[in-house]
C-alpha cells in the first residue's frame, strides 16, 4: 500500500518536519514516499492516498495546483479535499470567519487593479504599523513590515504587488514579538500541541523562524482555537492549524486557519506522526 507525500521541486525529499512520516506509515504497513505535485510521471491512482505536505510553490500556479487537487481527488482520497484547499489558500477566508464573529486579526482587504493609501488606510484604522501580504501566498512571500518611516517604501510594495493580486493590511501587534505567535495543532480533529513560533523581521520583510518551541496554550488560547475551528469547519479536517496572537487587551486573535499544507511541527512530538498515519489510513478506509 502507497502513500504519496506530497511536496515540490524545492523540497524532493520532503521538509524534515514531515520526514517521520515515512517510518510511521511504515509501522502500520504503508510504504509512504515523497512525490511533487506536478510530477508529470507520477500516476497518482497507484497510490491508495495522497496526503498534501509540502506544495509551497502553489501559489505561482494556483489554477494549475486546483486542477491538480480535483483530478486527484477524483482517483484517490486526498487530504486535506479540494474543497477545503479552495476556501483555504485565499485568505479573504478572514474577513468570512471576522463577519461570523471569529476574533480576528483587523483586516483591510485591498483588490487587485485598485490603488490604496497605505498611510491614509493607516491613519483611518488607528494603526501605526501595519504588515502587507498577499491575500494568496505561502512562506510569507512578499511579506512586509511597514513602520512609519517606511511608509513610502510600503506603498510602493502595496502598489507593485496590487498591478497583479489582492493585499491584505492589517495592523502589527506588538505581541507577536513579545508573547509570539501560538500555534495550535489539531490532528484527526483533535488537539495534539502548540507551538511557539518567534518572527522576525530582516530588511522589514516578515519571517518565521523554521523552528518552534513547543509550549502549552493558555486556556483562552485553547478555547480560541478550539472555536475557530468548529466555525469554520464542523466537520473537522484531518490536519488544521491555528495560528493565534495577543491582541492590545491580550486577548487571542487568529492570524491564519491553515487547512492546506501547514507545517505540523510533527518532528518536536513524538508520536504525533504516528496519529497522523493511522488517522489517514482510517478515514481513507484503509486501516486494517
Amino acid at each position: 500500500m502507497r502513500i504519496a507525500l506530497v511536496t515540490s521541486a524545492a523540497l524532493p525529499a520532503l521538509d524534515p518536519d514531515d520526514r517521520p512520516l515515512i517510518p510511521a506509515f511504515a509501522a502500520l504497513g504503508a510504504r509512504a514516499e515523497p512525490v511533487r505535485w506536478d510530477d508529470p510521471a507520477a500516476v497518482w491512482s497507484d497510490f491508495a492516498a495522497v496526503l498534501l505536505r509540502s506544495p509551497w510553490d502553489y501559489f505561482h500556479r494556483l489554477d494549475e495546483f486546483l486542477v491538480w487537487c480535483e483530478r486527484t481527488a477524483a482517483a484517490v482520497p486526498l487530504f486535506n479535499p479540494p474543497a477545503l484547499a479552495r476556501w483555504n489558500l485565499d485568505k479573504r477566508y478572514l474577513l468570512d470567519l471576522a463577519r461570523q464573529g471569529a476574533p480576528v486579526v483587523p483586516t483591510a482587504l485591498c483588490e487587485a487593479g485598485t490603488r490604496t493609501d497605505l498611510a491614509a488606510l493607516a491613519a483611518e484604522r488607528g494603526w501605526r504599523e501595519v504588515i502587507l501580504k498577499p491575500a494568496v501566498s505561502a512562506d510569507s512571500w512578499e511579506t512586509l513590515h511597514v513602520t512609519p518611516e517606511r511608509y513610502p517604501e510600503g506603498q510602493a510594495h502595496l502598489d507593485r504587488l496590487l498591478a497583479s493580486r489582492a493585499m491584505l493590511v492589517q495592523p502589527f501587534l506588538p505581541a507577536v514579538e513579545s508573547h509570539g505567535e501560538r500555534c495550535l495543532v489539531f490532528l484527526d480533529g483533535e488537539y495534539a500541541h502548540t507551538i511557539r513560533k518567534n518572527p522576525l523581521t530582516r530588511g522589514g520583510r516578515w519571517a518565521g523562524l523554521p523552528e518552534g518551541i513547543p509550549v502549552t496554550p493558555e486556556p483562552a488560547e485553547r478555547r480560541a482555537a478550539e472555536a475557530i475551528l468548529d466555525l469554520a469547519v464542523p466537520e473537522r479536517p484531518l490536519y488544521a492549524r491555528v495560528d493565534l496572537v495577543r491582541g492590545a487587551d491580550g486577548a487571542p486573535l487568529l492570524l491564519e486557519l491553515e487547512l492546506i499544507e501547514p507545517t505540523l511541527f510533527l518532528a518536536p512530538h513524538p508520536g504525533a506522526a504516528n496519529r497522523l498515519a493511522a488517522a489517514l489510513l482510517r478515514r481513507a478506509g484503509l486501516a486494517g
